[in-house]
């Protein structure tokens, strides 16, 4: 390992030299209390920033064992250096001149939502702290301005580290406050299950939004309030006492008129998968971690999925227990993403009437006597959900603002009036009384084959490259093929995209022989995960992409949507 000394004496004698000669800087130099390593080096001051990474070891960094010595600790923890860093860098920014990207200094930007991510790691075991981020190298035109990278490199990035990486010159008490957050959202969520519930919102939450491309609290936001029919009273380790509306395993309604807050609350149990930070207003909103939202997604591409619990004996005779199309349409989009959410292991379905498609969602009377049963392939989801959730534990809740159909079978129904929720269960049954129930299938459906066993990818075998882009949240590209990830709700920051392209790539070099299924592969990547971190998918240390960790539901999900996998 090289010191600082050595680099400044590279750069004076780099300086004003082709920008090429930046690529002499990679390697490690031993700073006062951390390792600076310059991982990769971009090709010009226009392309893509350069990967730097800061090594803190523990005794140096100094954070008391107890904030992260659970997962969930470490990653809050984590999640706050991230933070601290990234608002000292966007000081500094741009500072150091030059053409293109010269000066810039970035780490990752974290939403609301607290995700592991590969920008900051701490070893649980030493304690050891590893920062990454990303420096426009200056230049003038495409000659070197090293003078430019030394203020950057030895005043800026040491100024960062000072204050965002020794714990020494942080605020101990809001950091403390952190991981108990931390540990009072773990408690909530390991108490869901013992209190037979699938979601938590506690009063006081704020669920609006600022704005539909703002996902901070809206200021004036109504306060959430449950009913008194399902207030639950928790008894968390650091806050005490909190109360709010529990949500029972089941079938749960959720009605109301347009504008009353209904979506508004189921989105906010879509991202009470995650944790958020203080001041999110949903901190406490806290839903089963493998739920998933669920609509119809008309075009989108479907291999090889049964979905027979839903469809069956279509007129072109197509098999429906092995289903393939490169144009679904809303119905069989819809009841793919059901069928694939249960191979992917989700207890919770979430499902809003709005994005899903009505000839999936339900048959009333008329038409039923009007088109007799054995002339309609599809067996509605109203007529499966108490079967999903008596033979595979899947509860439901559903946002209805326009068909009564579910109050038959709903277990709780919950109406939004102005953005507070009241429990109508017993007045809607009541009334339900007076309408004929939808009859329910004449048969139980077969349990889902999920067998698909993906095949070697030929094409890597010719040139062995696979490149990765990511397209915001909404899609990633792999070599020349575009993976649409825009009706995957549930990823809420683009390094989860990133991630979900390296778990492609690295299920294809090394685990997609045609033997093994798709749970089997994607238990493989995260046992891979697991056991090495994100960046292990990378495939070494050096030059690591920025990646937020994605949940089991998503990398089924990513799969589940790539045209060129062959089952």
């Amino acid at each position: 390992m090289q010191s600082s000394t050595d680099l400044k004496s590279l750069l004076n004698k780099i300086d004003h030299r082709g920008y090429p000669a930046y690529k002499d800087t990679r390697g490690e130099y031993q700073f006062p209390g951390y390792v600076l390593s310059v991982d990769h080096v971009q090709g010009d001051p226009f392309a893509s920033p350069s990967k730097v990474s800061i090594h803190v070891p523990g005794r140096t960094a100094g954070f008391p064992g107890e904030l992260y010595c659970e997962d969930h600790q470490r990653i809050a923890l984590q999640d706050e250096l991230t933070r601290q860093f990234a608002r000292c860098a966007e000081q500094f920014t741009f500072k150091a001149k030059g053409s293109g990207k010269s000066g810039l200094m970035s780490v990752s930007r974290c939403s609301q939502e607290i995700l592991e991510r590969t920008a900051c790691h701490i070893d649980p075991k030493s304690g050891d702290v590893v920062l990454r981020m990303e420096i426009g190298f200056p230049a003038n035109g495409r000659t070197i301005n090293a003078r430019e990278l030394e203020k950057v490199l030895f005043d800026f990035v040491p100024a960062c580290v000072k204050s965002s990486l020794f714990y020494k010159n942080m605020d101990a008490e809001r950091l403390r406050g952190i991981i108990d957050l931390a540990e009072d959202q773990h408690y909530i969520r390991g108490m869901l299950p013992k209190l037979g519930l699938c979601a938590f919102v506690a009063n006081g939450s704020v669920l609006p939004r600022e704005s539909g491309v703002s996902p901070r609290p809206m200021k004036g936001g109504v306060k959430f309030s449950s009913p008194r029919e399902l207030e639950v009273t928790l008894e968390l380790p650091h806050r005490g006492r909190i109360t709010g509306m529990g949500i029972k395993k089941g079938v749960t309604l959720i009605v109301g008129g347009g504008y009353h807050g209904k979506s508004t609350l189921l989105e906010a149990l879509e991202l009470g998968v995650y944790d958020h930070i203080a001041g999110d207003g949903r901190e406490y909103v806290i839903t089963d971690d493998t739920a998933v939202k669920i609509r119809a997604e008309d075009g989108r591409s479907i291999r090889k999925t049964d979905i027979s619990m839903f469809i069956n004996d279509l007129p072109n005779g197509k098999n429906t227990t092995g289903f393939c199309t490169e144009d679904a349409s809303g119905s069989t989009s819809q009841a793919a993403n059901v069928v694939e959410s249960i191979e992917a292991g989700t207890s919770l379905l979430l499902i809003d009437e709005d994005t899903s498609a009505t000839n999936f969602m339900i048959r009333d009377e008329l038409m039923q006597r009007v088109i007799h049963r054995d002339m309609e392939p599809i067996t509605p989801f109203i007529e499966r959900i108490q079967e999903l959730y008596d033979d595979y534990g899947i509860s439901t809740v559903i946002v209805a603002g326009s068909s009564g159909a579910y109050f038959h079978i709903a277990d709780t129904i919950i109406q939004m009036d102005r953005y507070v929720p009241k429990d109508i269960t017993a007045y809607a049954k009541k009334e339900a009384e007076n309408f004929p129930m939808i009859s329910g299938p004449e048969t139980p459906a077969g349990k889902p084959d999920f067998t698909r066993r993906p095949g070697a990818d030929k094409s890597l075998k010719e040139n062995g490259r696979i490149k990765i882009k990511t397209m915001g949240r909404e899609a990633v590209m792999i070599n020349k093929e575009t993976i649409d990830l825009r009706c995957v709700e549930q990823i809420t920051d683009s390094e989860q995209v990133t991630a979900l392209g390296y778990c492609m790539k690295y299920a294809r070099q090394h685990m997609m022989d045609g033997r093994k299924d798709l749970r089997q592969i994607v238990d493989g990547l995260e046992q891979v995960i697991e056991k090495g971190s994100l960046a292990a998918l990378c495939g070494g240390s050096q030059g690591i992409s920025c990646m937020a960790k994605p949940r089991r539901q998503e990398i089924f999900a990513c799969f589940d949507r790539c045209r060129s996998l062959k089952m």
